[in-house]
């Protein structure tokens, strides 16, 4: 896709640099130090053989198999790789029906409601395009050879059959009106003209009448049109009960129109699937400036919006205190498809998420991904028809675990294509991680993608700026290296469309 220009404007600047240290999480830059002496980013070198703890037993992508922690504090236990967390993820969508979505009854939706929902049953046509034979311009219907005598009396669309017409004789239609029967052809407005006598003839072409010797008359020039000119006879779009759009096809505006045209009033659709989400910290303020080792809460007002970009329907969001029962409240009360966390997945003293899934006795799908920012995102079924994921408090990282754990899971729930893959060069070379993905701000110019500053796990700086974020593989990019890329919602669909 190409980035709008109006993107060359924004505040944050491509990187002239490989990357700016202060962007990078202590873990990370530690590990970069200890793993990146004398070698060049993109080198493949640079991603080294896994920590023998890293290759512990993993789960099977597959969203069936639970992945073990085996201590709070192992911060290498057996993480899946980044593609692996997202087949897990869309998989457990799919758990016990092989191809859709799991335990989603279609359900049946008025035309002005069904915008970014999915079909769930193939459109069908419940009447012939056009349902009867009609005028495709404005001019008049005859009948036969011309010149032709006009009747008094148009037909104009919407209006009752209109009489057939004999030989020789023409009625003026409006665009979209039915042709009376026996109606030759349409002769299009700019294509006719009538004598003083009132009779209608065909005007030449333009290049007829350059030929024409001077002073010759124009009536009678031509007397004949095509037989079917200018008519859109009955069924050219469609037969009644011909297949239009299958199974899984995203509802567009253009879907809506082509709905109503072949006689829908609803449609059967796949629900938006339910999102609660739970914004756990104390430390998190809803307005006014941090104070006092308190900061703005930037998940709240981020989270919403970007999941219905997804597909989601957002049923409620709830800030929970730093308190383990109320989160075990908060969860097991829900009655949401998808329980979505902020914070809390590590290990720390008031990370409860871990404990609290145990507590439920949840499946625990993925455990750690091995992407950063982001890493220790988590996915869980706390219940036959539920799921959890579990986002970094990180802003950055947060918007990593969406989109490598919410965003199929979701997706798969409410029936939509997955996106098709694509890459695109990277201007500037991308320090990489030693053995993990990095998710990537870039702008789009042209045909390249350049990654942004500000991309450190507590920013949103870069992402805010940013048209979509670039899967760096382990080890780094190098200089117009082919980076496969993730369309940000408003960058691909637009603000009006993606979050409505």
């Amino acid at each position: 896709m190409n980035a709008p220009e109006a993107r060359a404007g924004k505040g944050t600047e491509a990187t002239d640099e490989a990357e700016d240290p202060d962007d990078l999480d202590v873990e990370e830059a530690l590990a970069l130090v200890n793993d990146a002496f004398g070698r060049t980013p993109g080198d493949p070198a640079r991603a080294r053989a896994r920590d023998p703890r890293r290759d512990g037993p993993r789960s099977a992508p597959d969203g069936r198999s639970p992945v073990t922690r085996p201590s709070h504090h192992d911060d290498r236990h057996a993480l899946l790789s980044w593609t692996e967390a997202r087949t897990v993820a869309e998989r457990a969508a799919r758990r016990g029906t092989g191809s859709r979505a799991a335990h989603r009854a279609p359900v049946p939706v008025p035309l002005d409601a069904a915008l970014g929902l999915t079909l769930a049953a193939p459109l069908t046509a419940l009447t012939d395009l056009p349902s009867f034979d009609t005028s495709a311009m404005d001019g008049w219907a005859v009948s036969g050879p011309g010149p032709w005598a006009v009747r008094e009396e148009g037909v104009l669309a919407g209006h009752a059959e209109h009489p057939p017409l004999t030989d020789g004789e023409a009625v003026r239609i409006a665009t979209g009106a039915r042709v009376p029967p026996d109606t030759t052809a349409v002769l299009r407005s700019e294509h006719g003209h009538t004598d003083d006598n009132g009779r209608l003839h065909a005007t030449p072409p333009r290049s007829a009448t350059a030929s024409r010797p001077p002073g010759a008359s124009r009536a009678g020039s031509v007397s004949t049109v095509a037989h079917g000119q200018d008519i859109r006879p009955r069924g050219q779009e469609c037969r009644s009960g011909e297949q239009l759009l299958s199974v899984g096809t995203l509802v567009t505006p253009a879907v809506l129109g082509l709905a109503a045209a072949a006689g829908y009033d609803t449609l059967s659709t796949l629900p938006r699937p339910r999102v609660e989400v739970l914004v756990l910290g104390d430390e998190l303020l809803t307005g006014g400036l941090p104070h006092d080792g308190l900061i703005r809460d930037a998940l709240g007002p981020m989270l919403p919006p970007w999941l219905r970009a997804l597909g989601a329907e957002v049923t409620a969001v709830r800030r929970v205190r730093d308190d383990a029962q109320t989160l075990y409240r908060a969860i097991t009360r829900s009655e949401a498809d998808v329980v979505l966390t902020t914070g809390g997945t590590a290990a720390g003293p008031v990370d409860h998420v871990h404990p609290t899934l145990r507590r439920i006795g949840a499946e625990l799908l993925v455990d750690g991904v091995e992407v950063r920012p982001g890493h220790p995102m988590l996915l869980a079924r706390t219940k036959e028809n539920q799921y959890l994921v579990g986002l970094p408090g990180n802003p950055l990282a947060a918007v990593s675990g969406l989109l490598t754990l919410a965003e199929p899971l979701l997706r798969t729930l409410a029936g939509r294509p997955a996106p098709e893959p694509y890459t695109m060069p990277l201007r500037d070379a991308v320090q990489g991680h030693p053995h993990d993905t990095r998710l990537v701000p870039v702008v789009l110019r042209g045909d390249a993608a350049l990654p942004l500053h500000y991309n450190g796990p507590a920013m949103l700086r870069g992402v805010a700026a940013a048209d979509a974020l670039a899967v760096v593989p382990p080890g780094g990019t190098r200089p117009g290296q082919e980076t496969e890329l993730l369309d940000l919602p408003w960058a691909s669909g637009g603000i009006g469309v993606c979050f409505t």
